[in-house]
C-alpha cells in the first residue's frame, strides 16, 4: 500500500475520543514547533543544559499544543514519563515538537519529541522525549469538553493505539 493511500485511509476514519458535539480537529492543527538557544543562564553544574529548564519548556510547549486543540485553557494533569537520552550542551539549537496523540472527554494526552543541534557542525541529537496529560479547563477553572480527534495517517494510528494502551494500564 502506498503513502498515499495510507493516508487517504487513515483521513476517512471517524474522529476518536472528545465531544460528538463539538467539531473534531486533526492532530496537525496542534503541531507545536519550538526552537530555543541553550543559553548560559540554562545549565546546570556540569555545565549543560539543567533538566529543570527542559521541562519548563516541554510543559510551556505541549500547552500551547493542548489549548490550540482544546479551544480552551488546559492545565497540565500529569507528566507521564520523562526520558533523558542525551546532555544538551550550552549553544546548542533545541528543537522540541509536540501534537496531541490522544483525547478523552475533557483530557488530552501530548507528546514531545526534543532534538539539539550543533549550530556548528550541523549534527542533531534526539535528547528527550516525553508525554503529558492535560484537563480542558473554562474560566472558572472546571473540565471542559475537549473537539475529538481526526487521524490524518497510519503513523498518528498507531501512536493513538500505544497511548490508550498506556492509559488503560494506569
Amino acid at each position: 500500500m502506498s503513502a498515499e493511500s495510507r493516508k487517504s485511509k487513515a483521513t476517512r476514519r471517524e474522529p476518536r475520543g472528545g465531544d460528538p458535539s463539538l467539531p473534531p480537529k486533526p492532530v496537525s492543527a496542534s503541531r507545536v514547533m519550538l526552537s530555543l538557544l541553550a543559553t548560559p543562564e540554562s545549565r546546570n553544574l556540569f555545565g549543560n543544559v539543567h533538566g529543570g529548564w527542559i521541562l519548563r519548556q516541554v510543559d510551556e510547549a505541549a500547552y500551547v499544543s493542548a489549548a490550540r486543540h482544546a479551544g480552551n485553557h488546559a492545565v497540565t494533569a500529569s507528566i507521564e514519563r520523562v526520558d533523558f537520552r542525551s546532555p544538551i550542551r550550552i549553544g546548542d539549537l533545541v528543537q522540541l515538537s509536540c501534537e496531541v496523540q490522544w483525547v478523552g472527554r475533557t483530557s488530552m494526552m501530548v507528546g514531545v519529541h526534543i532534538e539539539a543541534e550543533d549550530i556548528l557542525t550541523g549534527a542533531v541529537r534526539h535528547t528527550n522525549t516525553c508525554v503529558l496529560t492535560y484537563v480542558a479547563i473554562d474560566k472558572d477553572l472546571k473540565p471542559v469538553p475537549v473537539p475529538g480527534l481526526i487521524l490524518e495517517t497510519e503513523e498518528e494510528e498507531q501512536i493513538w493505539r500505544k497511548a490508550e494502551a498506556r492509559r488503560v494500564k494506569k
